[in-house]
């Protein structure tokens, strides 16, 4: 039974966490919350947890991890919501498998490979997958000539560099030059720039390490930005089987287990361009709940199980619009002129809200009064 195991979100402070909080909370699961200092206290003010450890790192974290629930007598659950955790646990599979169960691939350091944009990239193409024609340079290589131009910037891997700091659009060799100078990744991915009609971001729950898979949404954001995410997005039931059929293959190649994310741009003429994975629960998942699909709890109960429910294959039934306040509301009003009147439209209709609920107010009043650490 579910609620003969204790779980543990244990990442950074953010909106994501806050999300599996209430995506547990709401079905009467209150976690412990292993919080690593980040921007704000906003998360671990739900009063949907159970215990708050507030911890200065992840190795803080993962010490006082195993000193407190490394012995209990039912494994727990474990959910991780930001790279560099999940990527320190996928390190450590040898010593955490016989005590949690957590977001994995089966061995030692197997998510970590994946996590490197050459190698996911690879394995990608070879199921069948379109990526942008990409090139690998280590910091210092020459740059060649015979580049189509414009190409965007990417670190190799999400826990290396600068991350989002290093994605730079480029539209000829001298600015490409320029961002090399400034990028803080060793090696960096140089693709093709997709002049993007949108993103495809596709949702999912894996357990006996890929072969069973469920996609219960995918996401498409409701404005675009080039670069980035937009905070204001439609959730939807996709319906893209030749999609859906080479994910499948590629987390099962890949022998991957738990919740992830598979993202992709989507050209002008409807081609959709694999981008990476995140293997780890996805800020979108919380949209779920709407209908009723803690994404969290239905990868715990099939890991007890030992399968999916079919129930579960369905997915979502209609679309649901969501929205990260602080952030869209930094972008379209303070920075776009979005007129104030029209925010607050699109506010009060938005199904999901990544802050404001109001069974559990006390995260979006801390976000209110301290706006400008969230936005």
């Amino acid at each position: 039974m579910l609620r003969d195991h204790i779980f543990i979100v244990f990442s950074k402070e953010h909106y994501n966490s806050l999300g599996i909080i209430r995506a547990l909370g709401k079905y009467e699961i209150k976690p412990i919350y292993i919080a690593i200092k980040c921007k704000g206290p906003a998360s671990r003010m739900s009063k949907y947890i159970e215990t708050v450890h507030l911890v200065e790192s992840k190795e803080e974290g993962y010490k006082l991890l195993l000193e407190k629930y490394g012995k209990c007598d039912n494994k727990p659950f474990l959910i991780t919501s930001d790279d560099e955790t999940q990527q320190m646990l996928d390190e450590h599979y040898s010593e955490l498998i016989d005590k949690f169960y957590f977001f994995n691939a089966g061995m030692d350091g197997q998510i970590k490979k994946y996590m490197d944009k050459e190698n996911v990239l690879s394995i990608a193409k070879e199921h069948g997958l379109t990526i942008p024609k990409t090139i690998v340079v280590n910091k210092g290589d020459k740059i060649d000539d015979d580049l189509n131009y414009p190409v965007i910037t990417k670190s190799i891997s999400p826990n290396v560099g600068g991350w989002k700091k290093d994605v730079f659009i480029c539209n000829s060799k001298d600015e490409l030059l320029k961002a090399l100078d400034e990028i803080l990744s060793p090696r960096i991915l140089i693709q093709e720039f997709i002049d993007k009609e949108n993103e495809c971001c596709v949702e999912g729950i894996s357990v006996e390490n890929g072969k069973q898979i469920v996609i219960p949404m995918a996401i498409r954001y409701n404005y675009i930005i080039q670069g980035y995410y937009s905070p204001y997005m439609t959730a939807y039931p996709l319906k893209n089987k030749e999609a859906i059929d080479k994910i499948k293959a590629l987390m099962k190649d890949i022998g991957y287990e738990g919740l992830f994310d598979v993202e992709f741009l989507v050209g002008k003429d409807g081609t959709l361009y694999f981008t990476e994975i995140n293997f780890r629960n996805s800020i979108w998942d919380y949209i779920g709940v709407a209908e009723g699909i803690s994404f969290p709890l239905v990868w715990a109960e099939s890991v007890l199980s030992g399968k999916i429910d079919s129930k579960w294959e369905k997915g979502i039934t209609k679309e649901y619009t969501a929205m990260v306040e602080p952030i869209d509301y930094g972008i379209r009003v303070k920075k776009g002129g979005l007129d104030l009147a029209k925010w607050l439209n699109d506010f009060k209709n938005t199904d999901i809200m990544f802050y404001h609920d109001q069974e559990d107010l006390a995260p979006f009043e801390e976000m209110v009064k301290h706006w400008e650490i969230y936005s």
